[in-house]
């Protein structure tokens, strides 16, 4: 197997969008086409379901994602391990983030540990809103910052480094969408979209709730795996969505509106990283978290 048929074959089975593989394998998507469909000739089978609208793993496909996603992500641990030797660096903190807010506050934590601690390296990852918590309890990563509370025994969590308001993403010509303000007692009027994968009940309900305060249902409307893929049907009038009020700043578009909620409760932001696995770099990480969290809260504040 060619190691540019493994990694466009984990991308797609990632993404499920020929569009964004390409663009992040840097190729045609004519050439990654070719490229599955000389590994389906190679296998002897379909791997990935395809119609006009999705991109869909077949049976078969799932298998070969979940025999060869750990051997390939040990390869490129190893690969990073002897560049980091390389380098000098003694240790690589993997260090995942929610959205861009909390790839901000690690970004500048980053910097602070390259300042102090220069033998110290540390990668980002982007939690999937599919599964905002798999690769941690893997131990593919070391600490995420993300939301709060996280109700699993399996994974420790530090106190609220930051909090953020939340607004309603929703289609642009939405009654609710000339509002100044709308109220959780709204949503009996939208249909929400909901998130599919990994993801635990006490998250789905802060993100997707069922009904209002007062009881009401909230229509549940289709599922999303990723952020960009619930902002193309909310541009198309399918549903709407929770969001974190810095969404309207990092992903502004065409035929979506963001409306902030008048009652809602914000979201707390923290660290989050597996039980019984603190070490002195995540330690480290952990202050430098605490203060770049207290720079972004002030220049939000400005």
């Amino acid at each position: 197997m060619e190691h540019d048929e493994l990694e466009c074959f984990l991308l797609l089975a990632e993404e499920l969008h020929f569009g964004r593989t390409a663009e992040r394998m840097r190729l045609s998507r004519a050439r990654v086409s070719q490229l599955v469909q000389r590994l389906e000739r190679r296998v002897g089978a379909p791997l990935f379901a395809r119609t006009s609208r999705k991109v869909a793993l077949t049976s078969l496909g799932r298998q070969l994602r979940a025999d060869l996603e750990p051997h390939h992500r040990a390869i490129e641990a190893a690969l990073e391990r002897a560049a980091a030797s390389a380098r000098g660096i003694d240790t690589v903190l993997y260090v995942g983030f929610a959205n861009p807010l909390t790839g901000e506050i690690a970004m500048r934590a980053a910097e602070t540990l390259r300042a102090g601690r220069p033998r110290l390296a540390v990668e980002f990852c982007e939690a999937p809103l599919a599964d905002p918590y798999g690769q941690l309890r893997k131990g593919e990563l070391h600490v995420q910052i993300s939301e709060l509370p996280v109700q699993d025994e399996e994974l420790s969590a530090g106190p609220a480094l930051l909090a953020e308001e939340r607004v309603l993403a929703i289609h642009a010509a939405h009654p609710l969408a000339a509002r100044a303000a709308v109220s959780l007692e709204d949503l009996a009027e939208v249909t929400l979209l909901t998130v599919d994968g990994d993801v635990p009940a006490s998250w789905l309900a802060h993100h997707v709730p069922t009904h209002t305060p007062s009881g009401r249902p909230i229509a549940r409307g289709p599922g999303v795996t990723q952020l960009q893929e619930a902002l193309m049907l909310i541009a198309g009038g399918r549903g709407a969505l929770l969001a974190p009020a810095h969404t309207a700043t990092y992903h502004a578009r065409p035929g979506v509106a963001y409306v902030p909620f008048a009652d809602a409760e914000p979201t707390d932001y923290g660290l989050v990283w597996r039980a019984g696995h603190t070490t002195e770099a995540v330690g480290a990480f952990v202050t430098a978290a605490r203060e770049a969290a207290r720079e972004v809260r002030a220049r939000t504040a400005r």
